[in-house]
């Protein structure tokens, strides 16, 4: 039993160093939600690219398939990161994609009809990046979502970290229910813990 506590004990506390960077992360893009606030400066720049080589049926894809297919020619174009979505304005053959990374968004304006490109890029700062990485990849558009190799490496890392994070909380629980010293200070917050989301659960569905 001493071993296994030994044990607990210091994965508990390196895994909890390794995380904390990644919590870190997580908690500012937080408050920058909640509170809509980002003082990051953007600067942007713009640049035609003419005779794209455009597959021939990319208006009649949909979802994945015609990201994969799009993947090819943004990436001649110097355009790397996730594809947020695909806007079709069939009217005027033209496909719009804005195409994401952490720190950097880039707006894409296929004109299919003279093969041309109007590419939009958007740099912002640390914070916008720490706010996309909460986001993403998220339910919202999930088909699409995982397009790019910097979200499906992102995706195992948001999952580690939760892990992570429900290991730190149990083997907390853990060493403190084998501290005898620290067992009734350990109740009452966990007491006080639970009395206050009970409490916000409450507010929340009436």
């Amino acid at each position: 039993m001493k071993k296994f506590y030994l044990l607990a004990r210091s994965l508990h506390l390196y895994l909890g160093l390794f995380i904390s960077p990644l919590l870190l992360a997580f908690s500012v893009s937080v408050f920058l939600l909640v509170h809509a606030w980002n003082p990051d400066a953007a600067s942007r720049s713009l640049r035609i690219v003419d005779g794209v080589t455009i597959p021939a049926d990319l208006l009649q894809l949909k979802g994945r398939p015609q990201a994969d297919a799009l993947r090819p020619v943004l990436d001649r174009l110097g355009v790397h990161g996730e594809i947020n979505f695909v806007r079709t304005i069939a009217k005027e053959n033209r496909l719009v994609i804005p195409v994401m990374t952490p720190g950097r968004e880039l707006t894409v304006d296929l004109n299919l009809s003279n093969r041309s490109a109007a590419i939009t890029e958007t740099v912002t700062g640390p914070l916008s990046a720490m706010v996309l990485l909460h986001k993403m990849p998220g339910q919202h558009n999930a088909a699409l979502r995982g397009n790019s190799a910097w979200l499906q490496a992102w995706r195992w890392f948001a999952d580690g970290t939760v892990w992570l994070t429900l290991f730190l909380t149990i083997s907390g629980i853990y060493m403190w229910a084998v501290l005898k010293a620290e067992r009734r200070i350990g109740l009452v917050l966990l007491a006080a813990g639970a009395a206050s989301f009970s409490g916000l659960v409450y507010a929340l569905i009436r």
